[in-house]
């Protein structure tokens, strides 16, 4: 307009870049293109113009949480009419109200995290990767530790579920391989440990963990319950920790382990390799840590076992055998999540695999062979009715081969025969061997022949040395008499005397 009070359209349109057409249209109508277009109105009806305000606002200002698709449901109910593809409209609809009338939402608050303030315990459950320990599947979950500030994580493998021995030895081998402890430790309440409990050992396990936290010079906070972003910190991480650990089972090939050390040793090798993408914050955050006491504080729960005359004591309903010898004897129990340490006074003993009640409540049992076998043999027929005996049998290859000789013998000489093996198992250290000889006369239909088999596995007299002690003659110790060697040596004749 300003090249068009001296100019022609026109020009005026070339020298303001735009084309005389649109410059000899602006000459006739002074209002931009977007003030000339009409809104766009509806193409077809408003299916839900009919019940909307009268039917759905009700609902809704009812039951906020109700879902879009329980509307429709119901509105279809109502109103058979009401066509399927009108439910993206309903949602639509539902959506904008909500966002004009609805209730106020929860609002999540972004965080500064200062180094060395703040680490945060959980636990993750892992049933869904299928891992299994030499065929037999898992049950377990990971305790999980990270540190906010830098992303530093430490996981451990749990076999039970979460308790106060879980959360103590996994975060203190977790500050022990961090090498410090935050000022605060934040959990979400341990709410599957306290909440089946009496109020008395609710308290005592809250105490507890106060006192651990105390000893490493944390202060404890908890989330508020029920709302897990509080610890979104880890709460998010768990997904992704989980993910690695089923890409790296990809990779292997198979989820299957030998053991449970090569399990626990897996789960580590992968913290490490995620730690290492973090190895400068982490460096970082250190020096804002506590440092850590001299000591660990325990990590475990203690009971006085009585051994009895079953050769094995009763412990939160699961029957444990031990050596005979100590049947009588009062015991010291170290209750860890993984194994059971016993004690005779100061004096540790054995070490035993913690077992866990069924979830039906039926009691379980550990159970030892080499703990009764000695029993065993003398009286062989006990094994028939055992309330043990599926857990006494060290591998499937001894249960299947029972199994068969109580199908081709008589209860007594399929017991007896059984014992032997075991015993043979027992005193020829032959357990895995013997397994793979059972194995191969069930393939091939054979009654396992005790004989033979004590002769497969007895020591090859060829392999033993021969071991000679040469013997000196009696006449030899006289020279020891000698009176010059007794002065030699400092010794008076009273004294040789």
């Amino acid at each position: 307009m300003t090249f068009r009070q001296t100019d022609g359209p026109a020009t005026a349109a070339a020298k303001a870049s735009i084309s005389s057409a649109t410059a000899y249209r602006f000459e006739q109508n002074h209002e931009m293109p977007s003030a000339e277009r009409q809104p766009r109105g509806r193409r077809r009806p408003d299916p839900l113009a009919a019940f909307f305000d009268a039917e759905v606002v009700p609902m809704l200002t009812a039951a906020p949480d109700l879902r879009a698709v329980g509307i429709f449901e119901e509105m279809q109910r109502r109103h058979p009419e009401l066509p399927p593809g009108a439910r993206r409209t309903l949602e639509r609809r539902i959506r904008s109200w909500r966002a004009l009338h609805g209730a106020d939402q929860e609002v999540i608050f972004r965080q500064i995290h200062e180094p060395g303030r703040m680490g945060l315990s959980d636990f993750t459950h892992m049933d869904a990767l299928c891992i299994t320990i030499a065929g037999v599947p898992l049950a377990h979950m990971l305790y999980h530790f990270r540190l906010v500030y830098s992303g530093f994580a430490h996981a451990h493998v749990i076999l039970g579920g979460e308790s106060y021995v879980a959360l103590a030895e996994g975060l203190q081998n977790a500050l022990a391989a961090l090498g410090g402890a935050p000022r605060t430790h934040r959990s979400d309440s341990l709410s599957a440990a306290f909440r089946n409990l009496e109020p008395e050992a609710r308290a005592d396990l809250t105490s507890r963990y106060e006192n651990l936290c105390v000893h490493y010079g944390m202060e404890p906070t908890r989330n508020n319950r029920g709302v897990a972003h509080e610890n979104g910190a880890i709460e998010s991480s768990h997904g992704h920790l989980k993910s690695a650990v089923d890409d790296a089972l990809m990779l292997r090939g198979t989820r299957d382990f030998a053991d449970l050390p090569a399990y626990r040793h897996f789960i580590d090798e992968i913290v490490s390799r995620k730690n290492a993408q973090q190895c400068k914050r982490i460096a970082a955050e250190r020096p804002a840590l506590l440092p850590l006491p001299g000591l660990r504080t325990c990590d475990y729960e203690e009971a006085i076992v009585t051994v009895t005359s079953t050769g094995g004591f009763t412990l939160k309903k699961v029957f444990y055998t031990v050596p005979s010898r100590l049947i009588g004897h009062r015991l010291r129990a170290r209750i860890h999540d993984d194994r059971i340490d016993l004690f005779m006074g100061a004096t540790k003993l054995l070490t035993l695999e913690r077992g866990r009640a069924e979830s039906s409540g039926k009691h379980g049992h550990v159970v030892d062979y080499h703990h009764v076998i000695h029993a065993l043999r003398r009286k062989p027929m006990a094994l028939l009715n055992l309330a043990y005996r599926a857990q006494l049998f060290p591998r499937d290859a001894y249960r299947q081969t029972f199994d068969v000789l109580l199908e081709k013998f008589s209860e007594k000489a399929a017991c007896k025969l059984m014992v032997g093996l075991l015993a043979l198992a027992h005193d020829r250290g032959c357990e895995a061997d013997l397994a793979a000889s059972l194995e191969a006369d069930l393939a091939a239909g054979r009654v396992p022949d005790l004989a033979i088999l004590r002769a497969q596995f007895a020591p090859d007299p060829a392999s033993l040395p021969d071991i000679v002690v040469p013997l000196a003659p009696l006449l030899a110790y006289d020279a020891l008499l000698d009176a010059g060697f007794l002065q030699t040596s400092g010794f008076g004749e009273g004294e040789a005397a």
